[in-house]
């Protein structure tokens, strides 16, 4: 008896949102997608009971907080780490053959959508447990202790069993949209975080000369509230580009938004045509960024938790010297210095003393990161396009069951296979590199907001597939015949 009989009880039985049984009109979907969005700002600001407040703990995602979503100390504490963890451990899984699930055979996919929501439970063990054990992160109130009359011990069960709840209920709301919604969760809540934390950015007005947003720090200036440098000096432009004027991370913010929109309308069109409706005639998009750019949330989380591994392994055993040496929860030297991504300008700029790493070691680090994301860009948008049904062969055979065919080649899935390996395998290896090297440059400049340059290029990535998955809907809302013939 192989694995997958002896597994299918379980899997089968793992709970699920069960699918529309018929078409869900645009205006239902908009309203599911707009509830869950609603849901999910609420559940950040749900503070876990428990918690030693008075205690600030440094957030173990740190910079990766902007693409794995969720908020510090609140019940989405984890946020899509795990789901997108246990997508890692999927897609290598599934590449290496150790699986032998048929995705395209219905009982396969039953056991496919079990065994991704068994893995989303174990990792939410396995990255809550070390984060409410460390102590550090997650400190326990001794005063929640003594009015309940049990020991810290229960107090971070507590704390662990709302994280938990928090996991699950994430990985629901995401089926939710996937299912019932427009788009998918994961990108929803990405685009959520990422989105506050830019408007903050923009507009927040703290006290003049603070962390002010762009537009109130450049009231200040105006007016002269906020003390910079001439312009004419080199401190004064680098208060203008650097500082408080933040003109680098601007622009840098601006040319993301160009060159992902710009990105996403670089295309190779096949024409189609439809076997049986004379004058029907269509066009199958082969994108430069084909694979989208959610592979490259599969890379970063692979990256969060090899940092997340250092900082549970540093903080329960300690770790030579060679393996890694922190200061103030923040690693300053050792493999797992080399292994960090570059997250901003202060990580690299040694010629403008923002950090004191010599010169060598950041050029190495920069160049394992670039590699790391090139690469890890490349392999991971070719998994994903292979366990999404994106592939030459899947496409072929949606295109034959649509009723279309390419003009001038026999209506054979072989024969359009053959024409799709042209320019699928090679698009999704330069798209997945391209995102990888945006990401990495984004990174180094900055952004308005502090948001990561990852986290930026997933935003406005996803919201333009966003926006065209809406005109899509609209579409077929507007001409059902199209979703029967295409068969929305």
């Amino acid at each position: 008896m192989g694995w997958k009989e002896a597994a299918e009880p379980v899997l089968t039985r793992m709970p699920a949102v069960a699918r529309p049984e018929g078409h869900v009109p645009f205006r239902r979907k908009l309203g599911w997608t707009a509830g869950i969005l609603v849901m999910y700002f609420f559940l950040t600001n749900v503070t876990m009971f428990g918690l030693q407040t008075q205690t600030a703990g440094g957030d173990f995602y740190g910079q990766f907080r902007s693409i794995l979503a969720g908020s510090q100390g609140s019940i989405l504490q984890l946020g899509i780490g795990p789901i997108v963890t246990a997508s890692i451990v999927l897609q290598l899984l599934g590449g290496a053959d150790l699986l032998g699930l048929d995705t395209d055979d219905p009982r396969d996919q039953i056991l496919y959508q079990g065994l991704q929501k068994l893995l989303v439970v174990v990792m939410i063990c396995l990255t809550g447990l070390p984060m409410v054990l460390a102590g550090g992160y997650l400190p326990a109130s001794q005063q929640v202790a003594q009015s309940l009359g049990v020991g810290l011990g229960g107090v971070k069960a507590i704390i662990f069993a709302q994280m938990f709840v928090g996991g699950i209920l994430i990985l629901f709301m995401d089926e939710i949209v996937s299912k019932w919604g427009v788009g998918s969760g994961v990108g929803l809540f990405i685009i959520a975080g990422v989105s506050q934390q830019l408007v903050a950015g923009l507009f927040s007005w703290e006290a003049l000369g603070g962390a002010s947003g762009l537009f109130p720090t450049w009231i200040g200036i105006l007016t002269g509230a906020v003390d910079i440098g001439s312009p004419l000096s080199p401190g004064g432009l680098s208060d203008i580009f650097l500082g408080q004027g933040q003109l680098l991370a601007l622009l840098t913010t601006l040319f993301i938004f160009g060159i992902v929109v710009y990105a996403e309308s670089v295309r190779v069109e096949i024409p189609l045509s439809h076997a049986r409706v004379k004058g029907a005639r269509g066009r199958f998009p082969v994108k430069l960024i084909y694979a989208s750019v959610l592979p490259m949330i599969l890379v970063r989380a692979l990256q969060a938790n090899i940092q997340f591994l250092g900082q549970i392994l540093n903080n329960w055993t300690g770790l030579p010297a060679w393996a890694g040496t922190y200061s103030q929860g923040q690693v300053t030297g050792g493999l797992f210095y080399y292994l960090a991504p570059i997250q901003s300008r202060g990580d690299w700029m040694w010629f403008l003393g923002l950090t004191s790493q010599e010169p060598a070691q950041i050029l190495l680090r920069v160049l394992i990161d670039l590699t790391f994301m090139v690469v890890g860009g490349a392999i991971f948008a070719i998994f994903w396009v292979e366990t999404t049904g994106m592939g030459p062969e899947s496409t072929a055979q949606q295109i034959q069951n649509s009723g279309m065919q390419i003009p001038g080649f026999r209506r054979n899935p072989q024969v359009i296979e053959k024409v799709m390996e042209r320019y699928i395998p090679q698009v999704t290896v330069i798209g997945g590199a391209l995102v990888g090297l945006l990401a990495v440059m984004a990174n180094m400049l900055g952004t308005i907001g502090s948001v990561s340059g990852t986290g930026l290029l997933l935003t406005v990535s996803i919201t333009y597939k966003l926006y065209e998955e809406i005109a899509e809907e609209q579409l077929m809302e507007m001409h059902p015949m199209m979703r029967n013939m295409f068969g929305g």
